[in-house]
């Protein structure tokens, strides 16, 4: 495959992931009637499904990252190289913003918003590290074929163990502070997300080459 179409694979994949994530939160929320915990079950369960369909279509093409935590330290292990990373990570963050957009046009909101949904804290952060360094423990040490169910399984139930609802993605992350939904968090709290995020894959990374050969530097 082209770097072109690589990065169009990414960007593509990043629209949808956030698209469904935006979306079905609105949708979660509009139907729930206030139950929250049965918004943030159809919520895990879209996220899961598309994720899982992303994954299966897009791997062939591009690694099906989504996510430039995974494409940072796959250049760090030197399986992506460094001129690809940061293109990588640019359209993933430009596909999950427009993927916002796309969810508040499908749900004629208002495209351009900023949320209040606060995220703030030590359990947060800590929420964060702990879905990153499993979502990269996952991507790190599982077979080529189980890829497409285990790491959307990680994210599904990393939904409901973590106080932070499982961002695991800094672009991801970004996107949704573009969104006053029930997906949003405020852009104030993006820092502590993201910075929580990397040391999560980092952590992961230092595990997966002790406990996984293929994860050690080619």
């Amino acid at each position: 495959m082209s770097f072109r179409q690589r990065l169009a694979a990414e960007a593509l994949g990043s629209l949808l992931l956030a698209a469904t994530v935006i979306g079905s939160g609105v949708m979660a929320q509009r139907l729930a009637g206030g139950n929250t915990a049965v918004a943030l079950l159809a919520n895990t369960a879209a996220t899961v499904a598309v994720l899982a369909t992303l994954i299966a279509l897009l791997s062939p093409v591009s690694g099906a990252h989504f996510n430039p935590a995974v494409s940072m330290i796959q250049a760090v292990r030197g399986t992506l190289p460094w001129r690809e990373a940061a293109p990588y990570a640019f359209v993933q963050v430009l596909g999950c913003c427009c993927g916002t957009l796309l969810a508040h046009a499908m749900f004629e909101l208002p495209l351009l918003q900023s949320s209040l949904h606060v995220r703030a804290g030590p359990s947060q952060g800590l929420s964060e590290v702990v879905a990153t360094f499993g979502l990269l423990t996952v991507v790190l040490g599982a077979r080529e074929r189980d890829a497409p169910w285990m790491v959307p399984a990680w994210i599904g139930a990393a939904y409901w163990f973590t106080a932070s609802t499982s961002f695991a993605n800094p672009a991801i992350t970004i996107a949704r502070s573009l969104s006053d939904t029930f997906a949003g968090i405020r852009p104030r709290d993006v820092p502590l997300f993201v910075i929580a995020q990397l040391l999560g894959a980092f952590a992961a990374l230092w595990v997966a080459r002790y406990l996984f050969p293929g994860a050690r530097r080619p």
